[in-house]
């Protein structure tokens, strides 16, 4: 391999939008001596631009990965999901030796990939799991066992379940707090209002119809109580179906800064949006978000920003109360109309001891950030 010469390679394997934004964070920070290539499983990849090269097939499925949402599984396979399976396994099974380290960013699927095509001390980064509901099956143990060297996870109870069986797992911290993306746009300089919010209506198909209902409960707001508005657009995610969803129209881009995507307004409403890759500069000026997002939601309750989303009719249920175990109070759920999230955005919009309360919550239940220096730290050793 090549660490015999001196010069080490790394291949990255990440399956979705806020997996790869991660892994990509975490690449960023390697030092250059170790060359990296990534390799996400599903998409684009996009959150690796300018961070290092992409290797393997691309794949595409209508869930594009979300497994969130009830019958996603199923979808995936009746519109030709499993055909993405053999150019995948081919790929990894040609690459078993070709690199140092293999680092698997995201949930078991990676990890499984990894074991069934010949893989063997990897390293997992899981950001998947939450500690709070489920813990690992018996057969996610005994593949972890198989195929990991060493584990990074996101809770305490999660790891010891693995110290157990003799595997090099840590408790160092929550990575997607030390990943939040920051980039070129002054959230704070638009700010005219006694308060902010940001809205996430998150990076998948569900995008459009989820910024339309975000919206109309906007729209419900008293002019008084109106918020700056902020949208974190997702790579992906066409601006122009945004503005038709909703009927706002798009304005001309008077900034140089790179991250700046203009705003949509009908006069009345305005919103400004931000590329998705300035995330954290939209949550540290928010008070509030409104989010349909996976990883970003974490990542503005870590930062102690209440979070208010509505359960899809879709929603995988299971899925959605595990999560909620872990957010508590933090994150309110309201159901999908104009007149519910209006509510809640007016209940947390005129009380400022609730959002401090809630904030304290989501800033204990998330964790702080800690992790990327020990990931790095094992990575470099």
């Amino acid at each position: 391999m090549a660490e015999a010469s001196g010069h080490r390679r790394y291949l990255f394997i990440s399956n979705g939008h806020g997996e790869d934004a991660i892994a990509a964070a975490v690449v960023a920070r390697l030092p250059k001596s170790i060359s990296v290539e990534a390799y996400p499983m599903i998409g684009a990849g996009n959150a690796y631009t300018g961070v290092c090269p992409i290797v393997g097939p691309r794949a595409t499925l209508a869930s594009e990965g979300w497994r969130n949402v009830k019958g996603s599984l199923r979808r995936d396979i009746t519109t030709g999901g499993l055909r993405t399976v053999p150019p995948a396994f081919r790929f990894l099974r040609k690459m078993v030796g070709k690199y140092d380290r293999v680092v698997v960013v995201g949930d078991m699927v990676g990890v499984i990939a990894g074991y069934l095509t010949g893989h063997r001390d990897i390293t997992y980064l899981d950001v998947y799991k939450t500690g709070a509901a489920r813990l690992y099956s018996a057969s996610e143990r005994w593949v972890i066992k198989q195929a990991c060297k060493t584990v990074f996870c996101r809770a305490d109870n999660l790891a010891r379940s693995l110290v157990h069986l003799g595997v090099d797992a840590r408790s160092a911290g929550n990575v997607m707090m030390d990943a939040i993306p920051h980039g070129d746009y002054d959230a704070r300089s638009r700010r005219t209002r006694p308060l902010a919010l940001t809205l996430l209506p998150g990076s998948r198909a569900l995008t459009a119809e989820s910024f339309e209902l975000q919206v109309a409960g906007l729209r419900t707001l008293p002019a008084e109580l109106r918020p700056d508005v902020f949208l974190a657009v997702a790579g992906n995610i066409n601006v122009d179906e945004l503005a038709k969803k909703t009927g706002l129209k798009r304005t001309t881009i008077l900034s140089v800064e790179s991250h700046d995507l203009g705003e949509l307004s009908d006069g009345d409403l305005t919103i400004h949006m931000a590329r998705g890759t300035a995330l954290g500069n939209l949550l540290s000026a928010a008070d509030v978000v409104l989010s349909q997002a996976g990883t970003a939601t974490v990542q503005a309750l870590g930062l102690g920003k209440p979070v208010i989303t509505f359960a899809n009719p879709r929603d995988r249920r299971s899925r959605f109360t595990d999560e909620q175990m872990l957010f508590g109070e933090a994150r309110t759920v309201v159901t999908p109309d104009a007149a519910s999230i209006g509510g809640a955005l007016r209940k947390l919009l005129s009380d400022d001891e609730e959002r401090r309360r809630l904030a304290t919550i989501g800033r204990q239940r998330i964790g702080g950030p800690g992790a990327m220096q020990a990931i790095i730290e094992a990575l470099v050793g």
